[in-house]
C-alpha cells in the first residue's frame, strides 16, 4: 500500500504486514493523495507543491512530473490502465495526462554498471481537460469507474459524472455538506461474488455532513444506500463481502464500525489520536487500515484465523484488534 503525508514523502508498504519499503522522496510540498496503479507496478502522488508525479515502486526512480499551476488535491488511474493519469485540485479543473507520449530514458554510468532515469516533465496544457468550467471549488477527489468513459469528481458538496468522449458533465448530485471521502471499493475478482454488495462490481463510498453514500453501477452512477448518522462523518470504507462499513468521526479519533442492513453500531476502534482521514479495505476483504491526522495507519484484521502479523483474534464482522 500507498501512503500519503503532509511531510512530502509518500511512503510504499507491505500491504499485509505494513512493513516499510521506501520512501518516495522529491516533492517540496505536502503529498495530499497517493494512489497505486490495478497492477501495483506504479505510484502515483498529487502535491501542495503544484505537481503530480508518478514513481516506479519496484525500484523507487520517478519517472513523470506532471506540472500544474496551483495545488494537486486529487488523482486516479483509470480501470487496468497505468498509461493515463487524471488530476485535479486548487485549479478547480478536472485533466486527464496521457503518459505513453514520452517514455523516461534510463541513462547508465561511464562503466555501463549502474543506470539513473531522466523523469519526464509534462505540462498541464498538454493534457485534456474534461467539463471546462464545471467546478467552482477545487477537486478533492478523482474516482475512475468500472466503465472507464466515466469518470466522477467530488468539489465542495457536490459529485459530478463526466461522459470521458464528450468531455462534458452528464450528472451531478450534492450532498448534505463538504465531501471529505470519496473512494470506488472493489475485492479482487478472485474473491468478489455476486451477492456481495454492489452484485461483484466496485461501489462509490462517499462522506459528506453526517450521512455517508453508497452508488453502485458499472458507472457507480446508482444511489444503492444512504445512512444518517449522529455523528459528523470525515471518511468511510466500505467491506463489500462482510456486509459492514467502518467510518472515521468528526469531531473525534474513532472509528465506528455499523452494519450495513441497518446501521446499527457493532464495534469502535480507538487509539489514533487526530481525525482519521482515510479508510481502505484490502482487495481480498481480510484486512482494513485508518489513516489519520496523528502521522499514523493502523491495520484492523477482517477475517477468521491466522492473517499476516496476526495470530487468531477476530471473526468477520465482530470487535477487530490494531
Amino acid at each position: 500500500m500507498v501512503s500519503a503525508c503532509k511531510d512530502g514523502n509518500p511512503m510504499l508498504r507491505d500491504g499485509q504486514t505494513g512493513d516499510w519499503i521506501g520512501t518516495f522522496l522529491g516533492h517540496k510540498g505536502a503529498v495530499w493523495q497517493a494512489k497505486l496503479s490495478d497492477d501495483a507496478r506504479y505510484a502515483a502522488t498529487a502535491s501542495a507543491d503544484f505537481t503530480a508525479k508518478v514513481w516506479d515502486t519496484r525500484t523507487g526512480e520517478l519517472l513523470y512530473i506532471l506540472q500544474h499551476e496551483h495545488i494537486v488535491r486529487a488523482i486516479a488511474y483509470p480501470p487496468g490502465n497505468s498509461g493515463m493519469l487524471a488530476t485535479g485540485g486548487f485549479e478547480k479543473k478536472l485533466r486527464i495526462f496521457d503518459l505513453t507520449e514520452e517514455t523516461p530514458k534510463a541513462i547508465s554510468d561511464a562503466e555501463g554498471s549502474e543506470s539513473t532515469v531522466t523523469p519526464v516533465t509534462i505540462s498541464a496544457d498538454r493534457a485534456f481537460e474534461i467539463g471546462a468550467g464545471s467546478h467552482t471549488q477545487p477537486i478533492k477527489f478523482i474516482v475512475w469507474t468500472a466503465a472507464s468513459e466515466y469518470i466522477i469528481t467530488a468539489s465542495g458538496d457536490t459529485l459530478r459524472w463526466f461522459y470521458i468522449p464528450r468531455r462534458e458533465c452528464i450528472k451531478t448530485e450534492k450532498l448534505d455538506g463538504e465531501i471529505t471521502s470519496c473512494e470506488l471499493v472493489s475485492l479482487d475478482p478472485r474473491y468478489s461474488s455476486p451477492d456481495d454488495i454492489g452484485g461483484g462490481l466496485p461501489v462509490l463510498a462517499v462522506a459528506a455532513g453526517r450521512t455517508v453514500s453508497f452508488w453502485g453501477g458499472q458507472r457507480a452512477d446508482t444511489q444503492i444506500k444512504r445512512f444518517t448518522l449522529s455523528h459528523k462523518a470525515v471518511s468511510v470504507g466500505l467491506d463489500l463481502r462482510g456486509k459492514k462499513f467502518v467510518v472515521g468521526e468528526e469531531p473525534g479519533t474513532w472509528a465506528h464500525v455499523y452494519r450495513w442492513d441497518d446501521a446499527t453500531e457493532i464495534d469502535v476502534h480507538k487509539g489514533h489520536h487526530g481525525p482519521i482521514w482515510s479508510i481502505a479495505f484490502s482487495p481480498d476483504g481480510n484486512l482494513y487500515a485508518t489513516a489519520s491526522e496523528d502521522g499514523t495507519i493502523k491495520m484492523w484484521k477482517n477475517c477468521d484465523g491466522l492473517y499476516g502479523l496476526w495470530r487468531g483474534g477476530a471473526v468477520a464482522g465482530e470487535r477487530g484488534s490494531d
